[in-house]
């Protein structure tokens, strides 16, 4: 969701009522410790208790292959006022992953572990630290050893969007893999993927047996869709009447106004 799930959009989500929470786009950690200035930069929500301004709770994700950078700069995070850190191994793109990047790392479950559990050293234990996975790098039978390793390393909960790097975004996803880290792992997993209806939802739970569920390209193309699995979750799940488009643009357009865009270019492309 890079370039779209930006401080405008996450404000706007907030106030539709549906989401949980939200997480931002990744924040790249390369070469160097991240200072806490660049997730003030990215996450605005750190300077009003990791909320948005409309009230929905958001995590900071960060992206990178270093474990110690990648400790040291969720530190800093949390020390800008991020509430909770998500650590990115599922990116498929490939500037991210010639980058040690990303899904790059579901090459190598000890990378995987060794990230985790340096973060979650590094940030104080009440802040939660969770790991976005996909099933494996070009086959699904590597989410086992990957999940685990996340587990070990300390994550609060992982959430696995159900394809495969090499896959992208083409169809299909595989919730029977997801299935078994459920039964396996003692964490709650939050399910990804495909999710473009209700009964996708339905489908995805029932396979899965998973409680959580992370929705991204879905509920941009349907804006009641969160609603619609908030209320058949028992969540609470504000206004469900049927959406004005037109409305949720001028909406957007406020909050972006309101909260600042990181360009013009990026506003009119999402």
């Amino acid at each position: 969701m890079d370039g779209v799930t930006d401080p405008a959009m996450r404000a706007l989500q907030g106030e539709l009522g549906a989401f949980s929470f939200g997480v931002t786009e990744f924040v790249r950690v390369s070469a160097h410790v991240l200072p806490k200035k660049v997730f003030c930069r990215e996450a605005p929500e750190v300077a009003t208790g990791s909320r948005t301004l409309s009230g929905m709770p958001v995590q900071i994700q960060i992206l990178g292959g270093d474990p110690g950078l990648m400790a040291d700069s969720a530190l800093n995070a949390v020390q800008a006022g991020a509430g909770a850190v998500d650590i990115n191994f599922g990116c498929p793109a490939p500037v991210v992953n010639r980058r040690d990047g990303g899904a790059s790392l579901l090459r190598d479950c000890g990378r995987i572990e060794a990230v985790v559990r340096a973060v979650r050293q590094a940030v104080p234990p009440a802040i939660p630290v969770s790991a976005k996975l996909r099933l494996g790098w070009d086959t699904t039978e590597a989410i086992d050893d990957n999940a685990s390793a996340a587990a070990e390393g300390g994550a609060d909960w992982i959430t696995i969007h159900a394809r495969t790097r090499e896959q992208g975004y083409r169809p299909p996803v595989y919730w029977e893999p997801v299935a078994r880290v459920v039964h396996k792992l003692g964490l709650p997993v939050v399910a990804n993927g495909d999710i473009w209806t209700l009964d996708d939802a339905l489908r995805c739970l029932d396979i899965t047996g998973c409680q959580h569920l992370m929705l991204g390209r879905g509920a941009l193309a349907d804006p009641s869709l969160p609603h619609q699995v908030a209320h058949a979750l028992g969540l609470p799940s504000g206004e469900t009447s049927d959406f004005c488009w037109l409305e949720l643009f001028t909406r957007l357009a406020q909050w972006s106004s309101q909260v600042g865009e990181t360009s013009e270019r990026g506003g009119l492309r999402k």
